[in-house]
């Protein structure tokens, strides 16, 4: 766990950095700092709009009487590539934007849920329900 850590506090930045330094040589200051204020709003949008259709379609399946577990799979990613998209950065952009679209969103949950059920059979993760 803690190379998982390690990796993701300093060698994401440190990535992160990188990129931003060879596009602003390659495009110039101007146009790397446009460019990360660009896709921040645009991001910013997509998620509110994409967020607001999850939650009419998550109403809908609660008032016709069903658990909207689908959906709040993809809230839950729809959460991280906005947060993602407010990072500065290309490639927590391009990761965020895939998260918000939703044929490269239906790969990541395909993955996650497959990543879940491994967990839970194999006894790492314990779903306890509570008596109704």
């Amino acid at each position: 766990m803690f190379i998982r850590l390690l990796f993701l506090f300093t060698l994401v930045p440190i990535l992160e950095l990188y990129v931003l330094i060879e596009a602003g040589r390659q495009i110039g200051l101007g146009a790397t700092i446009a460019m990360i204020f660009f896709t921040g709003i645009a991001g910013a949008y997509l998620a509110r709009s994409q967020g607001f259709d999850l939650i009419n379609r998550m109403q809908k399946d609660l008032n016709e009487g069903r658990v909207p577990a689908g959906e709040m799979m993809n809230a839950a990613m729809i959460l991280a590539g906005g947060l993602l998209l407010l990072t500065p950065g290309f490639c927590t952009d391009l990761l965020g934007f895939c998260l918000l679209t939703s044929i490269t969103r239906d790969v990541f949950k395909a993955w996650v849920q497959k990543w879940l059920e491994k967990k839970i059979a194999n006894g790492e993760i314990h779903i306890s329900r509570f008596p109704g």
